[in-house]
């Protein structure tokens, strides 16, 4: 779908996947941490179900999936372990986002982040790229809303907390629960197509296939 371009103070970003190029490595984190434990599970597998969501939902369900029967209180410290090695090797911002945000900042444009994730999770992938200073003090979680997408209140928290209306925002987020949470909060919502996201059929929304057209939409304020 085509936009005419948003007058918008603010660009609410999605974390993973979006600004980092973390989904794989989540993914890949789950594959290592149930194999390990006796049960069967591929990476294919894991991007083909697991794109946004709950943390403790995901690993539920890929309990169902590996066969492995480890209670949650276990499961996600040895998650969120894995994950912090993969990304201590391998992590890097999503092509294009460092030279997106820098012209969002030339522009006047605020700039924030409303992932499902923990705020030190977003502190420890957005400086491990470097971004982590487009973002102090604004970045936004489900865990401090009791919300995560695709419900709406993760970005009416949000938007609250930075100080604007929704009419004022924009929101961009690479996965079908972020997009819906968008859709649900009547804000105007972008869908980054990435290699590694799944195909969305919604008129309502914008698909971006590459982060820096996000300025295509977007008038100065």
């Amino acid at each position: 779908m085509t936009q005419t371009p948003h007058k918008i103070r603010c660009v609410i970003f999605d974390c993973d996947g979006t600004l980092v190029d973390s989904e794989k490595l989540c993914n890949q984190a789950l594959v290592n941490i149930f194999t390990r434990q006796g049960g069967t599970l591929t990476l294919d597998t894991c991007m083909a179900h697991f794109q946004g969501g709950k943390i403790a939902d995901i690993l539920t369900q890929t309990r169902e999936l590996a066969g492995v029967r480890l209670p949650l209180t276990i499961l996600e410290p040895m998650y969120r372990e894995e994950c912090y090695r993969l990304f201590e090797e391998s992590l890097k911002p999503i092509e294009g986002v460092p030279a997106l945000l820098a012209h969002l900042t030339e522009m006047g444009i605020d700039m924030c982040v409303a992932s499902n994730g923990p705020v030190h999770k977003m502190e420890h992938t957005l400086g491990l790229t470097n971004l982590l200073p487009y973002f102090e003090h604004k970045l936004f979680s489900g865990f401090e809303a009791s919300s995560w997408k695709p419900d709406p209140d993760l970005l009416h928290f949000t938007a609250m907390n930075m100080g604007y209306r929704l009419q004022d925002c924009v929101f961009v987020d690479d996965t079908r629960n972020g997009v819906l949470a968008g859709l649900n909060a009547g804000i105007p919502t972008f869908h980054y197509a990435a290699s590694h996201a799944q195909p969305l059929q919604l008129p309502e929304v914008t698909t971006l296939t590459a982060m820096p057209q996000l300025l295509d939409h977007i008038e100065k304020k």
